[in-house]
């Protein structure tokens, strides 16, 4: 999916996560019906939340009753996978492209092509990263990074949490390990050991030094030139109607249903995109 231009995002709300979530899929909408042609690469962070995919039991992954004792709030995402716990020093990356033709691999597609952009990152940093689970980043033997994706919208969209300077004793005490035999039956156990790269990393690094490599790695995947950019107004405004309609909802965030059983917010996004766009 080569592309002349990489369109390049470093817009974030820290103190809101639950709109930093909300824009992810304003962006995958946005960019699922024309507006954006070229690739999109969104750099982000949370001050401190758990997020978790969207068909996951929150109980199931999550110390709920800590999370609330310390104000962590937890938001489910619009794509699978399990919780993650996010704080300023985890650094969070969005793909985004429009397929111009069907991705016949597309699980393929997602984890052994576009991830390579985070593993060209690495190497340019020093390090030595691998892939392991299908999308979990590993460095000597430590996760560093995991990932989920989707099609959703006939669009490719990847994202996933980079682990730089985290709190690894929050995130331990926060998040649970899935009683074994749930969701998957095999899975290496190198996906509950975690560490930061900055541990890792035999010298100092800073998050404009990672950031920028990410830039740079995924320049150099998809064979284009980055430019810095900013939310447009139609963006911004279909994230105000997610974050009201969907990210603060309790329903949402707590309750284990599909994204698909929420038609009345499906056709007000819709109706959104109609008057928006025609």
């Amino acid at each position: 999916m080569a592309a002349g231009k990489l369109r390049v995002l470093l817009f974030e709300t820290p103190e809101n996560p639950w709109f930093n979530m909300a824009f992810e899929e304003a962006l995958a909408r946005i960019v699922s019906v024309g507006v954006i042609e070229e690739p999109c690469l969104r750099i982000w962070r949370n001050r401190e939340a758990i997020v978790i995919g969207y068909m996951r039991n929150v109980e199931d992954e999550v110390n709920v009753e800590l999370a609330n004792k310390w104000g962590i709030p937890i938001i489910r995402r619009f794509t699978g996978g399990g919780a993650v716990y996010h704080d300023l020093g985890n650094i969070n990356y969005t793909v985004i492209i429009k397929p111009r033709e069907k991705i016949e691999k597309p699980i393929d597609y997602m984890y052994s092509e576009l991830l390579n952009g985070i593993l060209l990152a690495l190497r340019k940093l020093g390090l030595n990263p691998y892939v392991e689970n299908i999308n979990d980043i590993v460095v000597n033997g430590r996760k560093v990074s995991g990932t989920a994706a989707t099609l959703f919208w006939n669009i490719a969209f990847l994202h996933g949490s980079l682990l730089v300077s985290t709190d690894l004793e929050k995130l331990k005490a926060v998040l649970k390990i899935p009683p074994k035999g749930k969701y998957v039956k095999k899975v290496s156990p190198v996906k509950y050991r975690v560490e930061n790269i900055s541990n890792l990393l035999r010298r100092k690094t800073s998050m404009k030094e990672i950031i920028e490599n990410i830039i740079s790695g995924y320049e150099e995947l998809l064979k284009a030139e980055a430019y810095l950019d900013k939310p447009s107004s139609l963006e911004l405004r279909l994230a105000n109607l997610l974050f009201k309609e969907r990210y603060v909802k309790k329903t949402w965030n707590t309750k284990r249903r599909s994204i698909w059983e929420y038609r009345d917010l499906e056709d007000k996004i819709r109706a959104f995109l109609e008057e928006s766009l025609f």
